[in-house]
């Protein structure tokens, strides 16, 4: 069972596994439907198509964020189409440092299952080992998901909004960890969104310093130093972790796993929802 990282020789032993289920995840928030003309010229033998828009949230209202999360049950419902229950194994990847994949394999902890990876290095490191790339579409048989294992925890606005108000992330009580770049945490070059700055209290940890500079995860030790680092002696189980719509933080959460250190909480909402209230603080 892999439920962290899988690298692109393991998972090519599996892509004729009728009880894996791999799902591609390729996107980029400047161009929607880029991911899947990618994935339409080429991808993992086998594999569906897995849209963060379409698939992977909810429809954006005036109070969510840019990425609302699914409810469960349409998100079970999602699974079920794609082919996976109870004794599944799924596997995600993106173009490359797992931004994506790790919103997927998040939503799939968070549905209640446990079988579920990200590749290791995405499709770039499937194609930089030369293994089989297919244009044909997958199709997976309709299965019904019933999960056994209890849901992961998420933590909403109101929550955060409390904590912050008590002084709990200044205090260092608890740890309110954004994965955004440096910049747009410190309130510089926001593109994305129409307020910048972060939450007051929040420690910056950008989900690139978890990958090297071809998009593969570090080893576990290097990621242990430095959360441990971010975490300044705090446990995981008073991490929060955040972003701008609440993607790129499940990769800071995905690393967490890896260095060991499990526990740790998403803010499903991030940024983009944090300033939807104009009178909520700022801090830059």
């Amino acid at each position: 069972m892999y439920t962290t990282l899988i690298e692109p020789a393991e998972l090519a032993t599996h892509t004729g596994d009728p009880n894996w289920v791999v799902l591609d995840c390729r996107f980029d928030l400047a161009r929607p439907a880029w991911g899947e003309n990618e994935y339409a010229a080429g991808h993992v033998p086998n594999s569906l198509y897995a849209h963060l828009d379409r698939d992977l949230s909810s429809p954006v209202t005036g109070t969510s964020g840019r990425h609302p999360l699914p409810s469960r049950e349409a998100f079970l419902a999602v699974l079920g189409r794609w082919g996976v229950d109870e004794t599944a194994q799924v596997v995600s990847y993106d173009q490359g440092n797992g931004a994506y994949a790790s919103r997927l394999w998040w939503l799939v902890r968070w549905a209640g299952h446990a079988r579920v990876a990200v590749l290791n290095g995405g499709f770039a490191a499937w194609q930089q080992a030369g293994l089989p790339v297919s244009k044909q579409a997958g199709v997976k048989q309709p299965r019904r998901f019933a999960p056994s294992q209890a849901p992961a925890e998420f933590v909403t606005t109101a929550d955060i909004a409390a904590l912050q108000a008590a002084g709990k992330f200044h205090s260092g009580e608890r740890v309110l960890v954004d994965a955004r770049a440096a910049d747009r945490f410190a309130g510089q070059n926001e593109t994305l969104d129409p307020v910048a700055g972060h939450v007051p209290g929040a420690r910056n940890h950008p989900f690139l310093r978890n990958v090297d500079a071809q998009g593969r995860f570090l080893p576990p030790e290097t990621l242990r130093s430095q959360w441990l680092e971010t975490l300044r002696g705090q446990t995981p189980s008073n991490a929060i972790a955040m972003c701008g719509s609440g993607v790129t933080a499940c990769q800071n959460l995905l690393a967490l796993e890896v260095a060991g250190l499990p526990g740790a909480r998403l803010y499903a909402g991030s940024w983009s929802e944090w300033i939807r209230d104009a009178a909520r603080p700022i801090g830059r």
